[in-house]
C-alpha cells in the first residue's frame, strides 16, 4: 500500500470540495450539493487498492459521490462544468452534483432514489459478471429494495463489493434513531461475508488484502464522518475528528506538499473555467 498515493487522490477530493463549498457560499453554485469533505479516504484507499490489483470495476456511486468519482479517476474539469450546469459538463449539465457519471472510467452516478444505485449495480454485475463496487450510504442502506438487492447478490454469488460509506447520519438523525440493527448483521443473514471497520487506510487496505474481494459478494461498512451540512454550506460540528488532517501529520511535509501542489492546480481549474463563464 502507498499510503502517498491515497493521500494524492485524497487531496483532490478534498481540495475540490472546498472550493465547491466556497461557490455555495458565495452562491455561485446555487442548488443542493453533496460534499465529500470528511469521507475522502474511503474512495481514495479503494480506488488505490483496486488499481493496484490491475482490476477495471464497475463502479455505482452515491449521491454524495464526489470523492468517489475523482478517486476512480473521474475529469477534474468535467465535474467542475458539470457543478456549473454547463453541457459538456460530465452529465451534460443535467446531473449536477448528486447525478455524475464518466463512461471512460465506467463510473454509474445515483439518479435520484435513495440507494436505487444498488440493484442497479446487482443487475449489471448479474449481466455481465464483470467485477463491480456499488457505494451507499447509512440511511440509503435502509431501504428495502437495498436488501433484497443484497440477497440476490449472495444467492448468486456475484462479484460484487458493497460499500456502506457510513457517517452516522440521514440528514441529522443518527443511527441509534433509526435502527437496531446492522448492515453486517444483514449482510450475514444472507450468507454474505460482511465486516465493519473505520476508514483508516491502513485498515481498510488490510482487510482488502485478506478479503475475496471480486470472488464472491462482499459488504464493507466504513465508519467515517461528514464534517459538512447534509447538501449546501455550513458546518455541524467543527470539532469533529478529521481524517485527512492526521494523515496529513502522520505523512509529514510530503503530504504537506501535496496537499498545497494540489490546491493550486484544483484551484486553477476553477478560474480557468469560470472564465469561460
Amino acid at each position: 500500500m502507498d499510503r502517498l498515493q491515497i493521500f494524492k487522490k485524497a487531496s483532490l477530493c478534498r481540495n475540490f470540495d472546498e472550493v465547491v463549498f466556497e461557490k455555495l457560499q458565495d452562491k455561485t453554485i446555487a442548488y443542493p450539493t453533496y460534499l465529500s469533505v470528511g469521507q475522502e479516504f474511503i474512495s481514495a484507499t479503494i480506488a488505490s487498492v483496486v488499481q493496484d490489483m490491475n482490476v477495471e470495476p464497475d463502479i455505482f456511486i452515491q449521491h454524495r459521490g464526489h470523492a468517489t468519482y475523482l478517486s476512480f479517476g473521474g475529469s477534474v474539469e468535467g465535474l467542475v462544468k458539470e457543478l456549473l450546469g454547463r453541457e459538456d459538463g460530465c452529465t451534460n449539465g443535467m446531473g449536477g452534483s448528486a447525478s455524475i457519471h464518466s463512461k471512460e472510467k465506467n463510473i454509474y452516478g445515483h439518479d435520484g432514489l435513495m440507494g436505487n444505485q444498488v440493484p442497479i449495480a446487482v443487475g449489471s454485475c448479474y449481466a455481465s459478471k464483470k467485477p463491480t463496487i456499488v457505494f451507499m450510504g447509512d440511511s440509503s442502506a435502509e431501504e428495502d429494495y437495498v436488501f433484497s438487492s443484497i440477497g440476490w447478490a449472495a444467492t448468486k454469488n456475484l462479484p460484487i463489493l458493497f460499500v456502506v460509506e457510513d457517517n452516522n447520519l440521514s440528514i441529522l438523525t443518527e443511527k441509534s434513531v433509526r435502527r437496531n440493527w446492522s448492515m453486517v448483521e444483514v449482510s450475514r443473514g444472507f450468507g454474505m461475508n460482511a465486516c465493519n471497520m473505520k476508514d483508516s487506510p491502513n485498515y481498510i487496505s488490510n482487510v482488502f488484502k485478506i478479503s475475496k474481494v471480486f470472488k464472491k459478494p462482499l459488504l464493507f461498512n466504513i465508519n467515517t464522518i461528514r464534517k459538512y451540512w447534509h447538501a449546501g454550506a455550513g458546518i455541524d460540528d467543527p470539532n469533529v475528528f478529521d481524517r485527512y488532517g492526521d494523515e496529513m501529520k502522520e505523512l509529514g511535509q510530503q503530504a504537506v506538499d501535496i496537499h498545497e501542489e494540489t490546491k493550486i492546480y484544483v484551484r486553477g481549474v476553477w478560474e480557468e473555467q469560470l472564465n469561460q463563464q
